[in-house]
């Protein structure tokens, strides 16, 4: 599967031309799957965010609300109940996967009891666009700096990716290269600082940073 993992979406004309080169055609073209998921795990998150995703309102004009040909939703909680010969058609029918910010370990634990984590590698023409913990899920550790949801064993992810992620980078009061300092101490491995205008591009194998703002390189 080709990655595009962001902290704020696709807020630049350099992420948006990323975007188009691993999607292979224009955007409104592109069939497009909404996963809310880890929203429910974040308690910042709810009903009217979930809804202002899925219904690609102006604040989220930078990820659902691109111009995509259609959009559908894949919320994880409900598919071990329906059965993968009822979803899996869903997922492999579209073109991209948007996943939606909240609590990645939360949509790590969906995305396991769902079965989607287990059908990834059989996903390599699709593309997943990650906000925030939708990206965040795809590395080795989030950190206990950002795990919010109170039945996380740890904050363990997905380890698609070997490296982990720090979002919003200059956003939040909390979120100061200092904060992404000591986060990475213990993270203890290879790790990104992004802000808002970052995205990291995986293809192929290739990881690639591609930015109009600022990010750096921490961990080992």
């Amino acid at each position: 599967m080709k990655l595009l993992l962001t902290s704020g979406g696709v807020t630049n004309p350099s992420i948006r031309s990323a975007l188009v080169r691993l999607l292979g055609k224009p955007i409104s073209e592109c069939h497009a799957l909404c996963v809310p998921t880890a929203q429910w795990g974040h308690p910042m998150c709810g009903p009217a965010s979930v809804r202002g995703f899925v219904a690609a309102q102006p604040s989220w004009r930078h990820f659902s609300g691109l111009g995509w040909a259609s959009l559908g939703v894949l919320e994880l909680t409900a598919l071990p109940s329906i059965g993968a010969q009822r979803w899996v058609p869903w997922v492999e029918e579209a073109d991209v996967l948007l996943v939606d910010g909240g609590d990645a370990t939360y949509l790590c634990h969906w995305m396991r009891e769902s079965g989607l984590a287990d059908l990834l590698p059989s996903l390599s023409g699709k593309v997943w666009v990650g906000v925030s913990a939708g990206s965040m899920v795809m590395t080795p550790r989030i950190g206990t700096y950002f795990v919010e949801w109170p039945s996380a064993p740890d904050d363990r992810a997905l380890g698609v990716v070997d490296f982990s992620i720090f979002p919003h980078l200059g956003a939040f009061p909390t979120n100061t290269m200092a904060d992404a300092e000591r986060w990475a101490a213990e993270i203890g491995g290879p790790a990104y600082a992004i802000d808002e205008q970052t995205a990291i591009q995986v293809a192929d194998g290739v990881v690639e940073v591609v930015s109009e703002g600022f990010w750096t390189r921490l961990g080992s």
